[in-house]
């Protein structure tokens, strides 16, 4: 804030956007909107929220610490709740200090090429901008840019979450390809993921059939051979994804399909062996996006998303990986390795999981602080070195127990893809 000279930082969240906020305060809005209000003074931050998340603040180890301020906003609660004993934003905004010599940042959930664009809703934006005559910006790029963003830079207190996370979600999807069996229903099969009330970084998906629409729920759908499948389960830091055919060998493909392994699958996991080899400490975005481009042509595999992006509470954060893009991999990044190829005659596969950059540094310090993390961060490693080929450095951190692990077929789960080492061919 000092260095974009900002007097105050409002800080935005409701459900489907509070990752800063949670991020912040360790408070995420159940029900409602929910606004932080920082500044340099030395007064605690003030957090306003509607009637309901008035009993969930002790969430926060902040207002258990009294380093918290509260008052109750609300307008933030939902239609018809009482609205009678709270005061106006305006007048809040000038009870902190806000006023013709502030200048503030606002921090919603994306930023823009201008920093007077705001996705902070407007009547927040409006009063700001009463009470400091116009001098109000964008400053989301504080928490969610890749170069600089705060939450880019991840401690090793949240690789361990992450890792938590992702060891849940994968043992999900592992329960999940395990248990599928040809004349399920997509709920039935879902059930055996085993959601246990985790918080979700991204709505889970499942869904196959004739009818297969991309990002929906189960529908009713039955498993049937020859159709396409995927699967996601997404918690906060974590999303594991796969996509393959319900089959159980290429036979069952449809014709045109039938080499969907050797022409589409393995050269695809081949190159991401490549990708893992250049996602080191240093290297610029740009170079990763080229290497995908290059070697996955977008006439035939169709990857038209970045491959790979930055992961935490949200399951999209930022990406450095761009064409042009010069900002280096960096210890600290937690990865989703999200490189998603698209056919209309093969379909996809997918090899999603959670992976984290780390120096020796951080590596040290996690191993010291959550010793169990880093034995199963270096078990998986190992594995994927010795088991799969892929040619993960010591700097890599792969969070996920599914990390690598890509079954071309569905009903075949032991069936996996690998190469052999040093990643060259694939087998």
């Amino acid at each position: 804030m000092a260095a974009r000279g900002l007097t105050h930082l409002a800080l935005y969240g409701d459900r489907e956007h509070s990752a800063n906020l949670l991020w912040a305060a360790n408070f995420d809005p159940r029900f409602e909107e929910a606004l932080l209000i920082v500044g340099r003074e030395a007064a605690p931050p003030l957090l306003l929220t509607g009637n309901e998340c008035v009993s969930y603040l002790p969430i926060s180890p902040l207002w258990r610490a009294g380093e918290l301020r509260h008052e109750l906003y609300q307008p933030f609660s939902l239609l018809d709740q009482p609205r009678d004993a709270s005061r106006g934003l305006e007048e809040i905004f000038a009870a902190e200090g806000i006023g013709a010599g502030a200048r503030v940042g606002v921090a919603g959930w994306r930023y823009y090429v201008h920093r007077s664009q705001m996705d902070t809703p407007a009547y927040i934006v409006d009063a700001l901008r009463v009470r400091a005559a116009e001098r109000v910006e964008d400053a989301t790029d504080l928490l969610m840019h890749p170069h600089h963003g705060l939450r880019t830079n991840c401690t090793a207190a949240e690789i361990a979450l992450f890792e938590h996370s992702n060891w849940k979600a994968s043992e999900a999807m592992r329960r999940v390809f395990f248990a599928a069996r040809e004349g399920m229903t997509d709920f039935e099969l879902l059930v055996h993921a085993g959601y246990d009330g985790t918080p979700l970084s991204c709505h889970t998906t499942l869904k196959t059939g004739p009818h297969r629409i991309s990002l929906a729920s189960p529908s009713g759908a039955r498993l049937e051979r020859g159709y396409p499948w995927s699967c996601n389960v997404a918690y906060w830091g974590a999303n594991v994804c796969r996509a393959n055919w319900v089959d159980e060998s290429a036979e069952d493909l449809p014709a045109a399909a039938r080499d969907y392994v050797e022409a589409f699958a393995a050269p695809s996991y081949a190159v991401m062996g490549d990708w893992l080899e250049a996602l080191r400490i240093g290297t610029p975005g740009g170079k990763l996006h080229d290497l995908i481009q290059e070697r996955l042509p977008f006439s035939r595999f169709g990857i038209f998303l970045n491959a790979g992006h930055l992961i935490h509470y949200d399951e999209w954060v930022s990406s450095p990986i761009f064409a042009g893009s010069t900002i280096p991999i960096r210890s600290g990044m937690v990865f989703q390795t999200d490189v998603i190829p698209s056919s209309k005659t093969y379909f996809s596969t997918r090899l999603e999981d959670g992976l984290a950059i780390a120096d020796e540094a951080l590596r040290a310090e996690l191993a010291a602080r959550f010793p169990d993390t880093a034995g199963r961060i270096n078990a998986r490693r190992e594995f994927c070195r010795t088991a799969l080929g892929l040619p993960l450095a010591g700097e890599h951190l792969p969070l996920s127990n599914t990390f690598g692990i890509a079954p071309p077929f569905l009903l075949s789960p032991r069936r996996v893809l690998a190469l052999t080492p040093p990643a060259a061919s694939p087998c």
